[in-house]
């Protein structure tokens, strides 16, 4: 059944701020808006977004999660509202005209770019006028936490003195993460400006199984912008538009 949410993966938190995006987009007379998600994996925003009737573009290089992502699609039936382009970031500007989408979306992409400031300055320019730039990216600090507190104390000690956040012995599965300030001074550099900055996943990695699902959501979006809930979420969460 379709629905006229973005159902999408993660939280509640940026699901609500992205379906506020749609809203807004529709309120300008956008009647199909239009959105771009960069490394969109196999469809766990584009096929919700295509479902409450936004054309979607996909831009994701690995073959497989793109034949999910075409298997999700037709059993949705929402395959005409996405289009697949199988191919890097770095090739965003060669296949999205810029000022075209309504919403631009880099989640969990920056951490594993080899170039994070030439991505964000390409997902800038695909950004329409009134639209907005989702960025979702690892938590240095949650990574810290997390290990120190499963008692991997050596690790977590490594973490913290890294300057791009990640263990330095080359098994890590990022190549960065992030803190607020460095996040915001990205998309800053980028020509962005940030209208807001949010935590996700506050505790939703490390509270017990018995945990009432809604409890747990209305605690997570009333935490969200708590700057010392936020500074300490699994992830972090901002929304920038041009200035």
């Amino acid at each position: 059944m379709k629905t006229d949410t973005v159902a999408a993966r993660g939280s509640g938190v940026v699901r609500r701020v992205l379906e506020a995006e749609l809203k807004a987009a529709r309120a300008r007379g956008v009647e199909q808006p239009s959105v771009v998600d960069v490394g969109g994996g196999s469809g766990g925003w584009a096929v919700p977004f295509a479902s409450a009737g936004c054309l979607v573009t996909v831009v994701e290089p690995n073959p497989n999660a793109l034949a999910t992502l075409r298997l999700r699609a037709e059993e949705e039936g929402v395959s005409h509202r996405i289009t697949v382009i199988a191919d890097d970031s770095d090739a965003l500007a060669t296949h999205v005209a810029a000022g075209s989408a309504d919403l631009v979306l880099a989640h969990g992409l920056l951490e594993v770019v080899d170039d994070p400031a030439a991505v964000l300055g390409a997902l800038a320019s695909a950004a329409a006028p009134g639209g907005a730039v989702s960025i979702l990216v690892a938590n240095r600090h949650a990574a810290v936490l997390h290990r120190a507190l499963a008692g991997r104390i050596a690790e977590a000690q490594a973490l913290l003195a890294s300057a791009d956040g990640v263990v330095p012995d080359g098994r890590d599965t990022v190549l960065r993460r992030f803190d607020s300030e460095s996040l915001r001074a990205q998309l800053v550099a980028a020509g962005l400006e940030v209208t807001l900055l949010q935590g996700d996943r506050i505790v939703s990695d490390v509270v017990p199984g018995e945990v009432r699902e809604d409890e747990l959501a209305e605690f997570e979006q009333a935490a969200s912008a708590v700057p010392a809930f936020r500074d300490v979420a699994g992830r972090l969460h901002a929304l920038a538009r041009h200035p």
